[in-house]
C-alpha cells in the first residue's frame, strides 16, 4: 500500500543509471515499445508491447494527452567579427522578436555581441537573465520567424541522447498529436501513440481530450536540494480548455476513469484541481511540484516513461504510486533491458 505520511528526501530517488540503458534513437515502430504495467494496489508487476494498453480502458473512460508541440529549438550561430561557433536554444518569447535563450559557450557571448544565423537572420544580446541565459532580439528578412526557425533549426534532443539531431527526430521527437507550438522538450509519454492505435481507443469507447503544457528545459534539471520542500520548479505555461474540464467533470460524474499521459499532463490537471470532482477551465503559468507526499485529485492512472536519477519526474510517479514500488519497477526494468528517459519504453501505473 502506498505510504502516505513519510518524508522523503533526494537521495531517496537516486539510482545507478549505466548509460547503456539510455535510448539513443527511438523504436522502430511507435507503438511497438516495451511498456511495464504496474498495479499499485496490489504491487503487481507485468511486462507487455505499448501497443496492448488498449486492453486495460473500458467505454466512457477518458484518456488525456499533452498536445504541445515542439518547435526546432536549437540554433547555431556565428559571432560577427570573430566568427566564433555558438550555440543558441531558444527557450520562451519575451514578445515579437525577443527571446530568452540558453547560449554555449556563455563565456564567449557577451551583452552588444551580434550572432549571425544566416545571410538574413540574426540577433543582437541585449541582457543576461538570472539563470545564466540571454535576452536577445532577433531581426530577419522574409518569412514570419517560427518559419525561419522550422528551416535552421534542429530538434532539442535532450542532454543524455549523445548524438547529433537528424532529420527523423522532426518527426519521431514529436507526438502525433501535436498541435499547440511552444514545448522545447517533448511530452515523451504520447510518442508511444500512433494514429491507429488512438483509433482503436475511441472504437472501443474511450473518450480523449487534451490539456496544453509547454515543456521546458527544467524537465531534465535533477533536484539539488536535498530537503525537496526547497526545491524551486521552472514555470512552464499551461492550459485546460473548457471542451476538456467538460469531459473530465463528465467523467467524474459518471464515476469512470481518468489516464493522464505523461507527468505534463498530470501536472496540468492538478494545477486546476479544486477537487476530486470539478475542474473549471484555466491557462496560466504553473510551478506545481509534486512529490510525495501527495494527495492526487485529478487521476486514476498514469502512462510515462522511466525517468531519470533525482528527477521531479521520478517523484512525481513516486508519489502516485510508491517509492518503493518505483525503485522496484526499475530494478526489473534493467533486468529485462527496457530503454529508459525520452526515446525509451512505456510504464502503465494503474
Amino acid at each position: 500500500m502506498i505510504n502516505k505520511k513519510k518524508k522523503y528526501k533526494l537521495t531517496d530517488f537516486d539510482y545507478p543509471l549505466p548509460e547503456k540503458y539510455i535510448a539513443q534513437y527511438p523504436a522502430k515502430r511507435r507503438d511497438l515499445s516495451k511498456m511495464m504495467v504496474i498495479d499499485k494496489e496490489t504491487n503487481e508487476i507485468e511486462h507487455k508491447t505499448f501497443s496492448n494498453i488498449v486492453e486495460y480502458f473500458r467505454k466512457n473512460d477518458l484518456l488525456i494527452l499533452n498536445n504541445t508541440k515542439v518547435f526546432p529549438a536549437r540554433l547555431y550561430a556565428s559571432k560577427d567579427k570573430t566568427e566564433a561557433k555558438v550555440e543558441v536554444f531558444l527557450l520562451r518569447e519575451l514578445e515579437n522578436e525577443l527571446w530568452e535563450v540558453m547560449v554555449r559557450p556563455a563565456r564567449k557571448v557577451r551583452i552588444g555581441n551580434k550572432l549571425m544565423f544566416a545571410k538574413t537572420v540574426f540577433c543582437d544580446v541585449i541582457d543576461n537573465t538570472i539563470s545564466g541565459g540571454r535576452v536577445v532580439r532577433f531581426e530577419y528578412e522574409g518569412d514570419d520567424f517560427y518559419s525561419i526557425i522550422d528551416r535552421i533549426g534542429t530538434s532539442p534532443l535532450p542532454p543524455y541522447i549523445k548524438r547529433p539531431a537528424n532529420a527523423k527526430d522532426k518527426i519521431r521527437y514529436q507526438t502525433v498529436f501535436a498541435t499547440e507550438r511552444g514545448a522545447v522538450a517533448a511530452p515523451t509519454a504520447g510518442l508511444h501513440f500512433t494514429e491507429g492505435l488512438l483509433k482503436r481507443l475511441t472504437d472501443k469507447g474511450v473518450n480523449i481530450a487534451y490539456v496544453t503544457l509547454h515543456i521546458g528545459l527544467g524537465t531534465f534539471r535533477s533536484v539539488q536540494v536535498e530537503d525537496l520542500n526547497r526545491h524551486q520548479m521552472d514555470s512552464e505555461y499551461f492550459e485546460v480548455s473548457p471542451k476538456t474540464a467538460l469531459a473530465i467533470n463528465e467523467t467524474k460524474r459518471r464515476r469512470r476513469k481518468i489516464y493522464a499521459v505523461g507527468t505534463s499532463t498530470v501536472r496540468a490537471l492538478e494545477t486546476v484541481a479544486v477537487s476530486g470532482f470539478q475542474v473549471s477551465p484555466k491557462r496560466g503559468w504553473t510551478d506545481k511540484f509534486i512529490y510525495p507526499p501527495y494527495n492526487f485529485k485529478m487521476v486514476d492512472g498514469i502512462i510515462t516513461n522511466f525517468h531519470q536519477p533525482k528527477s521531479t519526474l521520478l517523484m512525481m510517479i513516486s508519489a502516485f504510486s510508491d517509492r518503493d514500488l518505483m525503485m522496484k519497477g526499475y530494478r526489473e526494468a534493467k533486468k529485462n533491458n527496457y530503454r529508459f528517459l525520452s526515446y525509451g519504453d512505456a510504464m502503465f501505473i494503474k
